[in-house]
């Protein structure tokens, strides 16, 4: 799936966590991702031809409205939407954070040459500690293993707003092995001081993110974030 950015510097709204803030959806991308949801869970249902061809006109108009408002090309578009059957879910990235000696290990996106902790997708069969224990082998050849969940942020509450929803789900990693290499998606890693970042792949791995880290290393014992 494409991991666009449909909205540029988001406004903010504010939270009871000072820490925390939550990414105002704009109307028109309420609306794309509600009508493309109902098209693609209706085109799973829908058994004549009829309602086969009204739900493909719900796709068309979706896209119309996402390419309104941004540069992505509405037969791109359409060709993503439909990429995507069955019911219409969050999808589910998963990020790992691995510390050494107070610094955290970060890749470099071959993508957009940003920095973000390694991760990706979930795949279909795989449990979410799964996927991340081998997305971080393919992008940073380093063996790890999960040892609690950070946090389990929603795409809708952070900045660039991404066209389709979805989950992230970051795990504190113990590091136990292989050398630090980059993979056929990334191009460096490297570890990092907190306080000396590179830039970061903000919709991979932002500062909040990052910040909610640092809290579980300073208190092992908090209790794993939510929106």
């Amino acid at each position: 799936m494409s991991r666009w950015s449909v909205a540029g510097p988001a406004q903010q709204k504010a939270t009871s966590d000072p820490m925390i803030t939550q990414a105002c959806v704009p109307p028109w991308l309420e609306w794309a991702r509600r009508i493309q949801s109902l098209s693609q869970t209706g085109l799973a249902f829908s058994d004549n031809t009829f309602d086969t061809e009204r739900y493909q006109q719900l796709t068309e108009i979706a896209a119309e409205i996402v390419e309104t408002h941004t540069e992505i090309p509405r037969e791109l578009l359409v060709h993503d939407f439909l990429a995507q059957p069955g019911y219409a879910t969050p999808k589910v990235d998963v990020r790992a954070a691995i510390l050494r000696h107070g610094q955290i290990l970060l890749v470099q996106e071959s993508v957009d040459q940003r920095w973000c902790m390694p991760g990706g997708w979930a795949d279909v069969g795989e449990s979410a500690s799964e996927t991340v224990v081998r997305e971080v082998w393919e992008e940073a050849g380093c063996r790890v293993e999960p040892q609690k969940i950070i946090g389990v942020f929603d795409a809708n509450r952070q900045s660039p707003l991404q066209l389709h929803h979805a989950y992230k789900i970051v795990f504190l990693c113990d590091l136990i092995g292989g050398d630090a290499r980059p993979g056929s998606e990334t191009l460096a890693v490297g570890f990092f001081s907190f306080e000396d970042l590179p830039p970061l792949s903000k919709n991979r791995t932002s500062e909040q993110h990052l910040a909610e880290v640092r809290e579980h290393l300073s208190c092992p014992q908090r209790p794993a974030f939510f929106d």
